[in-house]
């Protein structure tokens, strides 16, 4: 059961998950649920971003795949639909925007994993998809996808978790930063495994995400003993 905030490699999330993840957009992907993988580091194949300290992710759509003989994928307009008419998954979320805008369909539910390191992921929660926009980049045209972080987000397995408030959220740098700092190890035990960013003082205490000092990185044992007191 992964809740935000928590570390887990790439084979641990799609152990999670249950399926193999094989591209950053996944439209429905299993049990009705939507996710995307995201990534801000530098070098990053595609320009996403945070707004609003975390409660917004802009995220942009996907290039065509990259054929042998093809051009280059970020030389060509980003596609809504494969050669056979079919939508790709840039078109599946962009219909989706459509229906909710329309009023026939509620917001889609979209979780959020977050690339930190090769191979390591943080889970960044749950968002609904409210708006989505082709604009120019380059000599090209791309997808823009706009999320919202959802006030209550389910666990994965489908159980409600404590509230988070939005800015509960770590802005990336800031993860970034700790996980340099602390070397990718709990901070109380050096285990490397089951780990999660923890607010040193709380945030239910007044404790801040946008500082790194206030973060640290525990182990799962050492998180669910600190819980919200301070040490």
């Amino acid at each position: 059961m992964i809740s935000p905030g928590d570390v887990v490699s790439y084979i641990e999330m799609c152990a999670e998950l249950g399926v193999n993840l094989q591209r950053g957009m996944n439209f429905r992907l299993r049990n009705d649920e939507s996710l995307i993988l995201m990534s801000l580091r530098p070098g990053a194949p595609y320009a996403d971003r945070v707004e609003q300290g975390g409660k917004v992710i802009v995220y942009e759509g996907h290039d065509v795949s990259r054929t042998k003989d093809g051009p280059d994928p970020k030389t060509v307009d980003q596609p809504e639909f494969q050669p056979s008419g079919r939508l790709t998954q840039n078109g599946l979320f962009m219909d989706a925007v459509r229906r909710f805008r329309s009023g026939k369909a509620e917001a889609e539910s979209v979780r959020v994993f977050e690339k930190i390191r090769p191979g390591i992921w943080v889970y960044n929660g749950l968002f609904r998809l409210v708006d989505a926009w082709e604009e120019t980049s380059g000599y090209r045209q791309v997808f823009k996808f706009k999320l919202e972080i959802v006030d209550a987000p389910r666990e994965l397995s489908g159980r409600v978790s404590a509230e988070t408030d939005h800015d509960r959220v770590i802005p990336s740098a800031v993860k970034l930063e700790v996980w340099k700092r602390d070397k990718g190890e709990c901070v109380l035990c050096g285990s490397k495994e089951n780990l999660h960013f923890d607010h040193v003082i709380p945030y239910s205490q007044g404790g801040s995400s946008r500082d790194p000092k206030n973060i640290q990185i525990l182990c799962a044992k050492h998180n669910l003993e600190k819980k919200d007191r301070i040490e």
